[in-house]
């Protein structure tokens, strides 16, 4: 018989009256009601009332002590149940208590309200706060997805292999962990951002679907949706196209979901939005689809505007219907809005009856304009038509699209029951970054082009596109992948468009360039996030709450103390020296 206990405290029932048992856990609470003191314990299962005529037994307790009680199972008297419990209808009589581990009598803060702690407070003792039910649950749920998508990923016939974790540097995008090597002084691994060489080389090895739950590591700036560390359904088959790979996508997200939610999910197959698409009519390449309004462009109708702001620019519309009476301060909320993303302002106009605006811009406008916007946007009235300008289109768009988020949420539009899925696809293959003046991958760099080669002789390089695709669900990307190149000329002309020479990346990609020598296959996949599919399940506003022991949004981890310094004698072995210009120790 176990001495620490006999029974977890989901397991306790009224058909167990009156018998003797041992249960143990961390004390909840304690009360004393005149004479007669209750202490709740709490294990893993569950929450159960214990009680005792002896004051001596419950005395000098802390909350969240760890004991371990003997008494008597009875049933509660009627009217004193408790039916937010599984055991509301029991409580112990206690005839002995050992305290297995004592607890502080101060608490940095309380554990069944540890959500509305301050972030850093939390995960500085996230050992506490992993005890709080609403935070162990999220724990829990991950373990049975990953148990579910493991299963299948069997069904699906896909191999589970594991790749390492230290590798090498690659220039695919974001900053890489780096990890000193001892024995190789002066040289360093770097940690995966994704395990996608590994992956493409399991494809010339052989193995015709391969999956793994992946480590990713990118040393990248924390917001909501982005930690140092995630974890991703890593996948990859030979032999396909990309029309299978999504097919894949779509039944995994989809049997995920509505096993694990409750909302309405969206039935395969998955509205297909080319990126350019998604672009001009949602201003961002993961649109949250559950917002009905739509990005229309006015600029071949206002060319000829002689309104200053809109003179030789990119003009993009939303119209929305019946607001046209909502009150001065609500738009003006809109327009603080606009200035706190950087726009100069936000235009708009109201249409009254018979053609007529109101609004400072209509002034600015030709009644064969007024025809034009009413006609070509269905407008109504009452309507309001929002205008967003910029002399780049990528600046409009992008600003559009947060107008267009922004205007979702201030009218209530967004069915927070759904979960609304599509798959964005034929992204460009590159490009321009003005700022440095040089053309940059777009995605994902061994992506194969469509056309192949000639599309490199014949084309632009921002008119190239690729087989690329995302899946995106309410806003969020939660997956991407690519049918790959597995043809070396055209692989080694991209990464030269984007400023690499042949010969250094052949010596960067060594492993790739090699193996595909050997003969590789046609191959593709993709990569389901799996910290952000519990965050959509969950409705956690980000995703250190899905994550066991995260770092804060700085990046620390102030549980352990990490980034840390290393002693002089761990440098030396390294053959490492800090810079004390950087305020660090020589």
């Amino acid at each position: 018989m176990n001495k620490y206990r006999t029974h977890l405290i989901s397991s306790l029932t009224e058909e167990m009256k009156g018998k003797e048992i041992v249960v143990s856990g961390w004390v909840e609470n304690i009360r004393d009601h005149g004479g007669v003191l209750f202490l709740d314990l709490r294990d893993e299962t569950g929450t159960l009332q214990t009680v005792s005529n002896d004051d001596e037994i419950f005395k000098g307790i802390a909350k969240e002590s760890v004991v371990r009680l003997k008494g008597m199972i009875r049933v509660r008297e009627e009217g004193t149940e408790n039916p937010r419990l599984t055991t509301g209808n029991i409580e112990l009589l206690v005839s002995n208590l050992d305290i297995l581990g004592s607890s502080v009598h101060e608490l940095p803060f309380e554990i069944m309200t540890s959500k509305q702690t301050k972030d850093d407070v939390r995960l500085k003792y996230r050992y506490l706060d992993l005890r709080n039910d609403a935070v162990k649950d999220n724990i829990k749920l991950r373990s049975e997805v990953l148990h579910f998508l493991r299963n299948k990923m069997y069904d699906l016939e896909f191999t589970e292999v594991q790749t390492p974790i230290l590798t090498a540097s690659s220039p695919e995008g974001a900053r890489d962990f780096v990890v000193p090597s001892r024995l190789f002084k002066g040289k360093f691994y770097a940690l995966p951002q994704a395990p996608q060489i590994y992956k493409e080389l399991l494809m010339v090895g052989g193995f015709g679907k391969y999956f793994q739950i992946a480590p990713c590591f990118r040393d990248e700036d924390a917001r909501a949706d982005r930690t140092l560390e995630f974890y991703q359904l890593d996948l990859e088959m030979s032999f396909v196209e990309e029309d299978e790979v999504l097919s894949i996508g779509e039944e995994i997200f989809y049997d995920t979901f509505t096993k694990f939610s409750n909302k309405e999910v969206t039935k395969p197959p998955f509205r297909r939005i080319a990126y350019r698409d998604a672009m001009e009519m949602y201003g961002t390449d993961k649109p949250d689809l559950r917002n009905p309004l739509i990005i229309k462009d006015a600029s071949e109708i206002l060319k000829n505007t002689t309104f200053g702001p809109f003179k030789n620019s990119i003009i993009k519309v939303i119209v929305v219907d019946n607001i046209g009476d909502y009150s001065n301060s609500w738009f003006n909320e809109l327009v603080d809005y606009a200035s706190s993303i950087g726009m100069p302002g936000i235009g708009y106009i109201t249409l009254l009856e018979d053609g007529i605006f109101k609004g400072p811009i209509d002034k600015f406008l030709s009644d064969e304009e007024r025809k034009s916007l009413i006609e070509s946007y269905d407008m109504k009235q009452n309507s309001v038509m929002f205008f967003i300008a910029n002399k780049r289109l990528a600046v409009a768009e992008k600003f559009a699209g947060l107008i267009r988020d922004e205007l979702g949420r201030k009218l209530d539009l967004i069915d927070k029951n759904k979960l609304e899925l599509c798959i964005i696809n034929d992204f460009p293959m590159f490009e321009y970054d003005e700022e440095n003046k040089k053309y940059e991958f777009c995605h994902n760099p061994f992506s194969l082009p469509h056309g192949g080669m000639s599309d490199y002789e014949e084309k632009r390089p921002e008119d190239i596109l690729a087989y690329q695709y995302d899946f995106v669900c309410n806003g969020n990307e939660m997956a991407s992948g690519a049918i790959r190149n597995h043809d070396l000329d055209s692989l080694a002309k991209g990464f030269e468009i984007v400023g690499y020479k042949r010969e250094e990346v052949e010596k960067r990609f060594k492993s790739i360039f090699t193996a595909f020598k050997y003969g590789c296959p046609p191959h593709g996949g993709m990569a389901p996030g799996i910290d952000r599919i519990l965050m959509l399940i969950q409705d956690e506003p980000n995703l250190r709450e899905v994550q066991a022991f995260p770092t804060s949004a700085s990046g620390a981890d102030l549980m352990m103390g990490s980034p840390s310094e290393l002693t002089d004698i761990q440098l030396n072995e390294l053959g490492i020296k800090i810079d004390t210009e950087d305020g660090y120790n020589d």
